[in-house]
């Protein structure tokens, strides 16, 4: 990797070309458009695929995503049948998958940026897969929780590796939108899920409700196969040569006239043969890192959760995450009860008010956030700041609590069953809102360590979330309007810490800035 100024702020990039620099790569569709990072002039380089390839390749990951949220989360809206043919109790078969998923990632990620992802890729479908195909034949509780903790292990790329893929092939302008994306097929799945099982479980009992989930990963197997391409790339430049200095002045920023190209890297220009499509099919396709690095990518995501900003992220991440748990865990025992008395297909048909609100929370946190922070950017001399995004949770702000309460009062209170599907369809909105924006930031403001910075994320995003697991039970026992009325303000105040990070994040980044270049001169992996 070339030799990287320790002076530069991590995260704050020339993403608009204000002032006429001509030392930067445009976009080919805004000529004022800074494309950062900059890709380099090699034809294999993810940054130069067509854009019909790049969005194979977001539709690959999408389908992984899918497939392994069904698999993972179809069997909760069928526990009961499976306790009452199989004996285990509810409590053991809620656990299990928690006591790996996201900690995994401390072996699977360094693995994956060593040796490639798409190998990871088709080993943890192929996994997600057997897993379904085993679940019914499951007697005991001992199998149900190695079962889980094998399958947490195996489906971990699914929280960590799949926000790094997108980077890889997209530049920080454009990298909003599909974050957005994958946070919609992340929850979405999670929520489509339970509304098919209920009607499979009425038609054909709970084992096929896993056959089928075992039939569609087997079908996102075949599909990554033939068309998921590896996305490492070493590339030997960071963002360090977009990132901006501590001691740049507006006025200086006017005399530095480069006599470079301004305009983006033409397939004229590129450079090597391109992979062939047997070559791209290869499961494991090079070495991008070294042994001792390898080492280092299984412990420093642990020592990066010292940045506030890193750390930030993961709670404000894993605290949407509890919202959604919280609701997962009381939509059911509400709906059926008196006075709705829901089936449980009912019951299933109810999230597609998720489905909804994470669609359009995750459209404006991703798709808006990215043109948004365009905007921002030309309003302060070209440069991009990560906090900028933030002010986008604002609506998050005003959501959040009004639908956990709306969502608690309104089942205490016995409204209709159309006022807390709407109150659904607003938690999810929020948790659209909050996650995407809050994996955008951490990315956007270390995004040359982004496979440890996302693991170190979902580390407490998980720690959270495996948390809330216990205490949701006691939490319920204050009853449904003082559990969400407590929760919607809780969900209030942390919600507002977004404001102390517009404040004071780039302090944060300008603090850590020499121990972040530092650990990023370690590494072989460019981006």
């Amino acid at each position: 990797m070339h030799d990287i100024d320790d002076s530069v702020v991590p995260g704050s990039v020339y993403l608009v070309n204000v002032q006429e620099k001509t030392a930067v790569v445009h976009a080919g569709n805004d000529s004022a458009i800074v494309l950062s990072p900059t890709p380099s002039n090699d034809i294999n380089d993810p940054l130069n695929w067509s854009r019909g390839r790049k969005l194979l390749q977001i539709v690959c990951v999408m389908i992984y995503t899918s497939s392994i949220g069904i698999g993972t989360t179809v069997l909760y809206s069928v526990l009961q049948p499976i306790s009452n043919d199989t004996g285990i109790p509810l409590a053991t078969l809620n656990a299990g998958t928690g006591y790996i998923l996201g900690w995994g990632a401390l072996i699977n990620q360094p693995f994956a940026l060593t040796f490639g992802k798409r190998g990871i890729y088709l080993i943890s479908v192929l996994g997600n897969t057997a897993i379904c195909l085993l679940t019914p034949y499951i007697k005991t509780e001992g199998q149900w929780i190695a079962s889980k903790i094998v399958q947490g292990y195996l489906c971990t790329p699914v929280e960590s590796l799949c926000e790094v893929s997108i980077a890889d092939v997209f530049f920080a302008h454009e990298r909003g939108t599909y974050i957005g994306i994958y946070t919609l097929f992340l929850f979405g799945s999670n929520y489509f899920a339970p509304l098919i099982a209920g009607f499979i479980y009425d038609g054909q009992g709970w084992h096929w409700v896993m056959y089928w989930a075992a039939i569609i990963n087997f079908g996102s197997l075949i599909v990554l196969f033939f068309f998921m391409e590896e996305t490492n790339f070493v590339r030997n430049t960071s963002e360090a040569t977009e990132a901006v200095h501590l001691s740049t002045k507006p006025d200086a920023e006017k005399d530095d006239k480069e006599s470079t190209t301004s305009s983006p890297v033409s397939s004229g220009d590129l450079t090597g043969l391109p992979k062939t499509y047997s070559q791209r099919l290869a499961l494991f396709g090079g070495r991008y890192a070294s042994n001792k690095l390898l080492i280092t990518m299984a412990y420093r995501p642990v020592i990066l959760l010292r940045f506030p900003v890193i750390f930030w992220a993961g709670f404000q991440y894993g605290t949407c995450l509890v919202w959604y748990n919280v609701l997962n865990a009381t939509c059911s025992l509400i709906l059926s009860e008196p006075p709705y008395n829901f089936r449980a297909s009912f019951v299933g048909l109810t999230y597609l008010g998720p489905l909804i609100g994470m669609f359009l929370g995750t459209f404006y946190s991703g798709w808006v956030g990215d043109r948004f922070a365009v905007r921002y950017a030309r309003r302060t001399r070209g440069i991009r700041e990560p906090e900028h995004r933030l002010w986008l949770m604002v609506v998050s702000l005003l959501l959040c609590p009004a639908s956990l309460i709306l969502w608690g009062v309104g089942a205490s209170k016995g409204i209709s069953w159309v006022g807390l599907v709407f109150g659904m369809g607003i938690i999810s909105c929020s948790t659209g809102i909050g996650s995407s924006l809050s994996i955008s930031y951490a990315l956007d403001s270390y995004k040359d360590l982004s496979g440890e910075v996302m693991i170190a994320v979902i580390l407490v995003r998980n720690t959270l979330s495996f948390a809330i697991g216990y205490g949701i039970t006691p939490w319920l026992h204050m009853g449904y309007q003082n559990t969400f009325i407590s929760a919607g303000f809780v969900g209030l105040a942390i919600t507002m810490t977004f404001l102390i990070v517009i404040k004071w994040g780039k302090s944060w980044r300008i603090a850590s800035r020499k121990r972040y270049w530092g650990y990023v001169a370690d590494g072989t992996l460019g981006h």
